[in-house]
């Protein structure tokens, strides 16, 4: 074999590489092992970060408003998508606690009292 004979250019390395990722995406994808789940539970929605402004305290904001907005379900807050309102997830915090929406009364009970069961 002689020096001058080369075997493989670079370009045509890369350009099999590519083609084979794609191919065997391609491939899995007919063959149906590539699940695309519809399933929305437990998924998060999104993630949040709190800032904290106290009185007079100047902070940084996007001027653009995000493509979620929040509502009140079951006493808690949620974060719902704009363009699909059916897409709703409850705000927890790190313990995966619920985020009320209002402020409970000091007289409330801590706990709803349960219902008897019927017999």
């Amino acid at each position: 074999m002689s020096q001058t004979e080369a075997r493989f250019t670079v370009r045509s390395l890369i350009l099999t590489a590519l083609v084979s990722v794609i191919g065997t995406i391609l491939a899995l994808e007919v063959a149906g092992r590539i699940d695309h789940s519809d399933n929305k539970d437990h998924v998060p929605v999104g993630d949040f970060q709190a800032i904290h402004v106290a009185p007079g305290e100047d902070f940084r904001m996007s001027p653009k408003a995000s493509e979620l907005h929040a509502a009140c379900e079951d006493g808690y807050l949620a974060i719902a998508a704009d363009e699909d309102p059916s897409f709703l997830g409850i705000l927890v915090d790190y313990k995966n606690r619920g985020v009320r929406c209002t402020r409970p009364s000091p007289t409330a009970p801590a706990v709803p009292k349960q219902e008897p069961a019927n017999e």
